[in-house]
């Protein structure tokens, strides 16, 4: 990735001041980057403004006279993420023709744009986008993941998903409530797993070893990704894989994940139900063996035609928050056992899981991760944001100048709240312990709060270099 030298901060320009640039402006602000942001609406402009330490340009994103004022002439990144995809690749060409930004990051919904028939246009001698986010697909993949290991509530792979980063709601069926963490590794020696985050009441807490566990805490561990199975069997959970899953909403969330579901799931039984008669066409054209329903989904009568009540898993879908979530609650009713929910408000977080909805799908936090990940400084190959600015979940390579490396881990001086979670050499997953020392070479999975990631980035940095 095009670069610039770590002892500086970045130049950052953001076109599209609406959540997701919102929270990617507050990510880069608060790590000292000189961010400015573009949009044509003056009362987000003026709420982003007053909230963070950014400038700020009211204009279109793509108009070479904005990006000037912006100062595209000296800067280091562009991340375009407006309502518009023709907006956001616009932006892109003219800060590489006329100001040769380096690096240009921009999010494209139309899967139009994406068919790999047209992969040429993404090329530097054409549309010069050196990364390009689909938040449509990234969802889907995530509800998948999700599905694919019942209970849940994040599943994130890590290193070629040797390991896996799991997210659990920790319920009056977990055995280890109540125990503090450092017994873990005596009740399940030869379980690799390391808890790095619990939330609790809406507060996120780095754990340490004296730590217990509390019924309703959302529970984050890094674990083998060959363990998982018996990670999620200790914490009580024994669900099997849902094979009956009712989708709510056939936008392109809804058709994606149907797709994925066909394709890697052949025996499961989908049902798709849409309210928009074309559109629902549209996905019956698109889908091979999955149902689809034309109706309302606050419809009861067409929620019992789906079969409701025999569905294992609900996921709710449509562009509407409170659709989703009032149709989740009454699939719930009905009798389906788990609803997984597509919320774009952060405001409903705090109520979803007292409502009993038990999966709370955030499309802001999928993005900005993925935006994140080509942020980051240093032999970072993966980032992954959690909880809402509580931390980053951080995957990197081990450089020979590290700190980490050739000492036993007990005499390194980790920052104030970093947690390691796993170390992957080759095809070994290594659980962290006292004596373990890290090869240079090694992919360190770790978690960094908030105020630790610059520290972090230091770690993995190679210096005196670009790169």
């Amino acid at each position: 990735m095009p670069g610039f030298p770590r002892e500086k901060w970045m130049k950052v320009i953001v076109c599209g001041a609406g959540q997701v640039g919102f929270h990617i402006a507050h990510y880069l602000a608060s790590e000292s980057n000189d961010v400015t942001v573009i949009d044509q609406r003056p009362d987000l402009l003026r709420k982003i403004g007053d909230t963070l330490d950014v400038q700020v340009v009211q204009g279109f994103a793509s108009h070479p006279g904005v990006l000037e004022q912006a100062g595209a002439g000296d800067a280091n990144m562009l991340i375009a993420v407006t309502a518009s995809d023709e907006v956001n690749m616009v932006a892109c060409q003219v800060a590489h023709s006329l100001f040769e930004v380096p690096t240009k990051i921009a999010r494209i919904r139309s899967q139009s744009y994406l068919q790999p028939i047209w992969a040429n246009l993404f090329t530097r001698d054409h549309l010069p986008i050196d990364v390009i986010i689909s938040p449509e697909i990234e969802i889907a993949r995530a509800i998948t993941r999700r599905l694919k290991v019942p209970g849940t509530i994040d599943v994130i792979p890590l290193a070629n998903d040797r390991v896996r980063l799991i997210g659990v709601r920790c319920t009056a069926h977990c055995p280890l409530i109540h125990t503090p963490l450092r017994q873990l590794t005596v009740l399940f020696p030869d379980l690799a797993i390391v808890i790095i985050g619990i939330v609790r009441e809406g507060k996120a807490i780095v754990p340490g070893p004296e730590d217990q566990m509390q019924i309703g805490d959302e529970v984050y561990f890094v674990v083998d990704t060959g363990h998982v199975e018996r990670a999620m069997n200790a914490f009580g959970n024994e669900d099997p894989e849902a094979r009956r899953i009712l989708v709510l909403g056939g936008g392109n969330i809804g058709l994606f994940l149907a797709q994925q579901l066909e394709a890697a799931h052949p025996n499961t039984s989908i049902k798709v139900i849409e309210f928009d008669r074309n559109r629902a066409e549209v996905v019956a054209r698109s889908l091979t063996r999955s149902v689809v329903i034309n109706g309302d989904v606050l419809d009861a009568d067409i929620l019992r035609e789906a079969s409701v009540a025999a569905a294992e898993a609900v996921v709710a879908v449509t562009n509407d928050d409170e659709t989703n979530i009032l149709a989740s609650l009454l699939a719930k009713r009905y009798g389906c056992r788990r609803a997984m929910t597509l919320v774009n408000k952060t405001a409903y977080g705090p109520l979803i899981a007292p409502l009993g909805i038990d999966v709370v799908i955030s499309p802001r936090a999928i993005t900005v991760s993925n935006v994140l990940q080509h942020v980051r400084r240093g032999r970072i190959r993966a980032v992954h944001s959690l909880h809402e600015g509580f931390g980053e979940l951080i995957e990197a390579e081990a450089l020979e100048t590290s700190t980490l490396v050739g000492k036993p881990l007990r005499d390194v001086r980790l920052p104030t709240g970093v947690l390691l979670g796993a170390i992957v050499r080759g095809a070994q997953v290594i659980s962290p312990r006292g004596g373990t020392v890290v090869q240079a070479g090694d992919r360190v999975i770790l978690f960094a709060a908030a105020d630790a990631v610059k520290k972090v980035e230091k770690m993995f940095s190679v210096r005196l270099e670009f790169f």
